[in-house]
């Protein structure tokens, strides 16, 4: 809405030119939700413990993790409604990738809160039965990916172009049938990614930490995918995928950081609130729907590597149970495993935030091939 209102005003002041550029509204977006964040997280905290928001502890979890029963959870609305702000605030609105990034945010963010919701009011770990999340999911993700391949939010000519690592997407792509390449990423990227950083977020402080250092490498890539700065098309240079208005897509994901970061402050160990599914289900779900509109979704299994593993370590183990009776780790997902092993939480989590920036660097290394 700013954004709007100083293209209008750019003309009687001159000084207003510098927000039409996507980098300073970058940075707006990213301080917006981060301050929303940092000052209203105190407000929240207190809401959430006079309504009695506590979070509900796994009977048969860690023995550590008794002393966190009643802990305000649902933080993720705090951060969804941040990220939201900032990024209607400094986006441009006419941008065909913003809504459908925005919907899908949202609608998983309200699954989550349903689900958060149950679980306090029923005072158990249930909450939404697994099949109908997983419809909810497919519903609005399908939405939002149907809005993206078939509703102009990426131009024809790359719609059905799978771009593979270390190649120039110029001469060396997959080409996929439309119908095909949206039900992929509908369900292995952006619904994969959702239930990803879900399971991650076992700890205080785990999974915002790879969420914040996936968002600002999306936001490297998005500004990369979408930017022509004096007629020099930064995505061919690289050998990316241009895609016309993935800029916008920067200054979303500078929105998803600057939220993370101020939510962080109050997450970390002991942390003081949970981001709950309503956060989890929302960023993961934003971080696959931005990797799938910048055609770097082959690169999010590197970059967001910590959520692979979480979520592959609860599949493995929960097959190999049901194959054997009997368990490869001590208990999944794999962090807490870790627990079990006697590692301090902090540690943990420290060390998984360590990997998260490995596998973002590296995943960066993949996607921009430099001639």
């Amino acid at each position: 809405m700013l954004f709007h209102l100083f293209q209008r005003l750019r003309g009687e002041v001159g000084a207003f030119n510098v927000f039409r550029y996507v980098s300073t509204r970058t940075m707006l977006a990213t301080l917006t939700s981060l301050s929303i964040t940092f000052l209203v997280a105190p407000w929240f905290i207190r809401r959430a413990r006079a309504r009695q928001l506590g979070e509900v502890i796994r009977d048969d979890g860690p023995a550590g993790h008794a002393s966190k029963q009643g802990t305000p959870t649902m933080g993720g609305a705090l951060i969804i409604m941040a990220l939201v702000t900032g990024t209607v605030l400094w986006c441009d609105l006419t941008s065909p990738l913003v809504w459908p990034a925005l919907f899908v945010t949202v609608g998983y963010g309200a699954l989550g809160f349903v689900d958060d919701y149950l679980k306090i009011t029923k005072k158990n770990k249930r909450g939404v039965p697994g099949k109908l999340k997983l419809l909810v999911q497919f519903v609005v993700g399908a939405v939002a990916v149907g809005w993206l391949f078939y509703g102009g939010g990426l131009e024809p000519d790359i719609r059905q172009r799978l771009a593979v690592p270390l190649l120039n997407f110029e001469h060396h792509h997959i080409q996929i049938p439309l119908m095909l390449y949206a039900t992929f990423g509908l369900v292995f990227v952006v619904m994969g990614c959702s239930n990803g950083v879900n399971l991650t977020d076992g700890l205080d402080g785990l999974a915002i930490g790879p969420v914040i250092v996936s968002a600002f490498t999306y936001m490297l890539l998005c500004y990369a995918a979408g930017q022509t700065l004096a007629g020099f098309n930064i995505a061919h240079y690289l050998g990316m995928a241009h895609v016309v208005g993935a800029g916008e897509l920067a200054v979303f994901c500078g929105a998803i950081g600057g939220a993370g970061i101020g939510f962080l402050w109050y997450n970390t160990h002991p942390a003081q609130v949970f981001m709950g599914d309503v956060g989890a289900l929302a960023l993961g779900g934003a971080i696959g729907f931005v990797a799938l509109a910048t055609k770097t979704e082959l690169s999010l299994p590197v970059i967001g590597g910590i959520f692979v593993v979480e979520g592959l370590s609860d599949i493995i183990q929960v097959g190999y149970y049901k194959a054997t009776k009997r368990r490869i780790f001590l208990m999944a997902p794999i962090h807490h495993h870790f627990e079990k092993k006697g590692w301090p939480e902090s540690r943990i989590v420290v060390r998984f935030w360590i990997v998260s920036f490995f596998c973002a660097i590296v995943g960066l290394l993949l996607t921009l091939k430099v001639r």
